[in-house]
């Protein structure tokens, strides 16, 4: 894709997911990758398979719930490759698979702590570090579920719809500072966090896949390849978008 090749790019939550798919397809495209997850040691795995391969990354351990490791996240890749030219931001926690009434505080704060809350200190010190370098594009990775809703997952619902609030308004504050801001809105994912969301619950599994016209789910590299699209010239005009990438689950 245009415009991607010799650049600068942090994916938070790559060690594992579509973080890791996007941090593998970013190497291939000949971007220097700085990969941030909870996990060290996932995150560690993912530069090991990007270098063998001939790519160029390096892992950060960061928990996105703290400003500073945001901030120490941010400083990291512009401190190993000169500068930040975008992010994706794919990092976030599941629904616990319970009725609004019987979450407890902790746990929506929880969610809100790591699929919001860290979400806007991600994009602040992102778009802090490009506006030093003349602009960038973020891509937040969001979910069909800001726009509609399943069964016991308020809180994550909430917690994408507010991302979808800050794609919307970031867009709006840098549209002519050179800062694209999107969204991709995954649906079903084939990956370690749907099968604890699912939690072994047959009835939501069911009602997933009902709620999906291509009834599969997607692969990590599927939403990793919107991603770097959104990222790269070819989308140079849009911002302030969510792409589903749902397999029509939006359509319904």
């Amino acid at each position: 894709m245009r415009g991607l090749s010799g650049k600068s790019y942090i994916v938070t939550g790559g060690g594992s997911g579509v973080g890791r798919a996007t941090a593998r397809r970013l190497a291939e495209f000949g971007c220097k990758v700085t990969i941030a997850d909870r996990s060290e040691d996932t995150a560690r795995e993912a530069v090991e398979m990007i270098t063998k391969a001939g790519g160029v990354a390096h892992a950060i351990r960061t928990d996105l719930s703290l400003e500073n490791e945001v901030k120490a996240m941010v400083d990291s890749a512009v401190n190993s490759y000169g500068r930040l030219d975008g992010a994706v931001n794919a990092a976030g926690t599941p629904q616990r698979g319970k009725a609004t009434h019987e979450l407890s505080t902790e746990e929506w704060d929880f969610c809100h702590g790591v699929n919001l809350r860290g979400l806007f200190f991600c994009n602040k010190y992102e778009i802090l570090a490009m506006l030093q370098t003349g602009g960038g594009a973020i891509v937040n990775i969001a979910s069909t579920l800001s726009s509609v809703a399943v069964a016991n997952s308020a809180e994550y619902s909430a917690s994408k719809a507010g991302v979808m609030g800050l794609v919307r308004g970031a867009a709006l504050d840098y549209g002519t500072k050179g800062i694209r801001v999107n969204a991709v809105l995954p649906g079903l994912i084939d990956t370690p966090m749907l099968q604890t969301a699912l939690n072994g619950d047959p009835n939501l599994e069911e009602a997933l896949y009902a709620a999906c016209p291509m009834k599969r789910m997607s692969q990590p590299e599927e939403q990793a390849s919107a991603a770097c699209f959104l990222l790269s010239d070819e989308a140079s005009f849009i911002t302030g978008a969510g792409l589903p990438v749902d397999g029509g689950m939006l359509a319904i």
